[in-house]
């Protein structure tokens, strides 16, 4: 009697336990949709810093669709600090060098002055990136509705910062800055806001033509200011 109970047993498929292909396909897009954007840690500042700029620059569709908007503002405040001190120190350093090599001196350009206007920028930095966060806060409140905050743009457009790494660089420098301050913040409204294409086009446009005017006549400050 035995033998014939276990036989049957061993006959019925209901009896042997099965992984099925939704609880594997559930299993594999759990793990997707709980991986986090990388954000940037004071404790670790190189290992954080090089892993937000690798995600903005080669995969910033990712790290927006995972980006945790609500979130603290220290952090990206002390990466935009990070990354225009080592902006400002490239850009004086490309101008010593030009200087010496180029004899640009006789231009009128001094070296305390283009330190001191690095140094007025490296400070002011997080201030100015929360005053374009404010213009792009209000283009969310008019296209896409009152659920924006502060918080969430100033996270958003501080990460995208990190593009300016470039900003030393001539010509490359408006390129990165329309890449961070257009399309990575599209990208940033689409993800956070869940907007469709259009809404978010128009939503960053709005953000990017003021940001981007005020940009222009911060650097004609600048230059008039060091060749004075």
């Amino acid at each position: 009697m035995r033998k014939t109970h276990l036989g049957k047993l061993l006959k019925k498929p209901s009896h042997r336990p099965r992984l099925d292909r939704p609880t594997l396909t559930a299993l594999y897009n759990l793990t997707v949709e709980t991986t986090k954007s990388p954000e940037f840690n004071p404790k670790y500042p190189v290992g954080s810093a090089a892993a937000v700029l690798r995600a903005v620059f080669l995969a910033p569709r990712s790290f927006y669709l995972n980006f945790p908007a609500d979130g603290s503002l220290r952090e990206p405040a002390l990466f935009i600090l990070l990354i225009s001190a080592i902006s400002g120190v490239l850009s004086v350093t490309v101008n010593v060098v030009s200087g010496v090599i180029f004899d640009l001196g006789a231009r009128g350009a001094s070296l305390p002055g283009i330190l001191a206007l690095n140094l007025a920028f490296v400070v002011l930095s997080p201030l100015l990136v929360g005053a374009a966060a404010a213009a792009y806060l209000l283009s969310v409140r008019t296209f896409v509705g009152s659920d924006g905050n502060f918080r969430e743009v100033y996270r958003m457009l501080a990460y995208a910062y990190g593009v300016m790494i470039l900003l030393w660089l001539p010509v490359v420098n408006a390129f990165a800055f329309t890449y961070a301050a257009f399309v990575l913040m599209l990208l940033g409204i689409r993800s956070v806001y869940r907007t469709s294409f259009l809404t978010g086009l128009i939503t960053a446009l709005a953000g990017f033509v003021p940001v981007a005017v005020a940009f222009i006549y911060l650097v004609i400050a600048a230059n008039w200011l060091v060749v004075r």
